[in-house]
């Protein structure tokens, strides 16, 4: 969070910059108040690049085992032009290295859930889930190790948790 913060004075600093060239260039023509302008522009402007190109970024820095299951886009009300164009501001993936299954039931399968979500900082959680590859079942586990039931979902057939997971 500091980096960008940084990162965005210095563009707000070279928006302003350029703004005084326009001024240097029309012989101080061009009014004052474009200086200012020009600063909170680069500085939104970048701030704005930074949510669109956000999970791309986390995306490339994933390791090869992590698979992306599901993103979430939505608009923010205080962010009027992610009304017009949602991004996505959180995502899951899995991570294949965890995947195991039950030696009592091979239908059974046992895996890791993370999710990062785009937040005023960063912010990644995980979970241990199992899933029911016949039911296409899938409920947390609990910090005991015991399935959380009052979180079961039901999968569809063509959801990318499923597909992924079950292949193994």
């Amino acid at each position: 969070m500091f980096w960008t913060l940084v990162a965005t004075v210095f563009c707000g600093l070279g928006a302003a910059g350029i703004a005084l060239g326009i001024r240097a260039v029309t012989r101080n023509m061009a009014p004052k108040w474009i200086i200012p302008v020009f600063a909170g522009a680069g500085m939104l402007g970048y701030l704005i690049h930074g949510e669109y190109t956000w999970y791309d970024h986390k995306q490339s820095r994933l390791p090869e085992e992590a698979v992306v299951v599901s993103t979430e886009s939505k608009g923010i009300f205080w962010r009027p032009w992610s009304l017009a164009y949602p991004y996505v501001t959180a995502f899951s993936t899995v991570d294949t290295d965890s995947i195991a299954r039950d030696t009592n039931n091979p239908d059974i399968i046992r895996f890791t859930l993370y999710r990062f979500e785009q937040k005023l900082t960063d912010t990644v959680s995980h979970r241990v889930h199992i899933i029911n590859c016949v039911s296409q079942e899938v409920v947390p586990l609990g910090s005991d190790g015991t399935p959380r039931v009052d979180n079961l979902k039901v999968l569809n057939l063509n959801d990318p948790l499923l597909s992924s997971v079950c292949v193994y």
